[in-house]
């Protein structure tokens, strides 16, 4: 059956007009309507904070849980009906802070959940705290002089705990968006995507180096498997390697040529250029990395779980309740 966007959508959006959430629901109910997966056979599952209201806003299956645990509960639901096509839905705060702890070993264990941060920088329901990806110096509501903490880099923490696929998009870019919501679903496994968005009354700005078209084009580098990894408004830029670091040089220049140009791997199991290009950017000059970064395939929790049950299941006398009872000593009361 063929799906709109309109087969997805369900209320009315309750967020700041201008918010980060309002761009990411609409390029997600696109995306859901292109995979074409039956809305009853997807569950959304969120935990507290601005974007975790975005479950109320889909006609599919949906849970608002607590606060830090959308991927314990997301979990759950995955490994009890493996049919099910399950969407994480989190925020900076409750993915990486309350919930750090439930995202990096949902990435260890491998499960098949599309896992979505939403990364604006701030904690935006209750009011402009700093936030686990907050720079350092961050000046908010509850560090006003400024954060004297290092933040948590996203792609950092998921290559850490070994998880096996990483995107990132710009909340405003819904082609972008788009095709890493559908790498995401194509992915067998625990994929991360990272959404750039700015919470336009707390932190504005927070993301302006890429969030228009124009300065996206200046300042991202859309990486694709298998091209070369040029950037720049007209394409004449790139990345070469230099020792053990990435270096931008300019095509045409100091007998550069596109040949030169590394060419990107999502596919390559060992992840050191993939978590390079990932830290790329924040004013270091070079190029912020947009696209899906890393894509490998790995045995995943689910899948394992129901063969070791089927195994297990094999060996034993008995295959039903029924069948249990009988092993037993059994008599006939008359």
């Amino acid at each position: 059956m063929a799906y709109t966007a309109q087969d997805f959508k369900k209320g009315q959006p309750r967020w700041c007009p201008g918010c980060g959430d309002h761009f990411f629901l609409a390029n997600l109910q696109k995306a859901m309507a292109e995979i074409g997966v039956d809305p009853w056979n997807t569950a959304v599952i969120s935990g507290i904070g601005c974007s975790s209201r975005l479950p109320h806003y889909m006609a599919t299956y949906g849970m608002n849980t607590i606060h830090g645990r959308a991927a314990a509960i997301a979990t759950g639901c995955k490994v009890a009906n493996p049919r099910l096509t399950v969407w994480q839905i989190s925020g900076d705060g409750d993915g990486l802070a309350i919930g750090g702890n439930h995202f990096i070993h949902a990435n260890r264990r491998n499960i098949d959940l599309n896992m979505i941060l939403l990364n604006n920088r701030i904690y935006g329901l209750t009011k402009g705290q700093y936030s686990p990806t907050s720079p350092r110096g961050f000046v908010s509501k509850s560090s006003p002089y400024g954060t004297v903490e290092d933040p948590f880099r996203p792609a950092e923490l998921c290559f850490g705990a070994r998880g096996h696929f990483f995107a990132r998009a710009v909340a405003t870019d819904a082609p972008g968006t788009i095709e890493i919501l559908k790498a995401a679903y194509n992915h067998k496994g625990a994929s991360v995507c990272e959404i750039l968005q700015n919470c336009v009354i707390f932190n504005n700005g927070a993301h302006d180096a890429v969030y228009s078209p124009g300065t996206r084009a200046k300042n991202a580098i859309y990486v694709k498997h298998g091209e070369p990894l040029v950037f720049g408004d007209q394409q004449q830029y790139g990345l070469v390697q230099d020792g053990f670091s990435l270096k931008v040089v300019e095509i045409g220049q100091n007998n550069v040529t596109i040949d030169d140009i590394l060419i990107h791997d999502a596919h390559c199991e060992d992840n050191t250029l993939q978590l390079k290009l990932a830290l790329m950017g924040d004013n270091d000059g070079f190029p912020i990395a947009l696209g899906v970064i890393r894509d490998v395939e790995a045995p995943t929790y689910n899948d394992a779980i129901e063969a070791q049950i089927e195994e297990v299941s094999a060996k034993k006398p008995y295959h039903s309740f029924a069948e249990l009872l009988e092993t037993n000593d059994i008599w006939e009361v008359k």
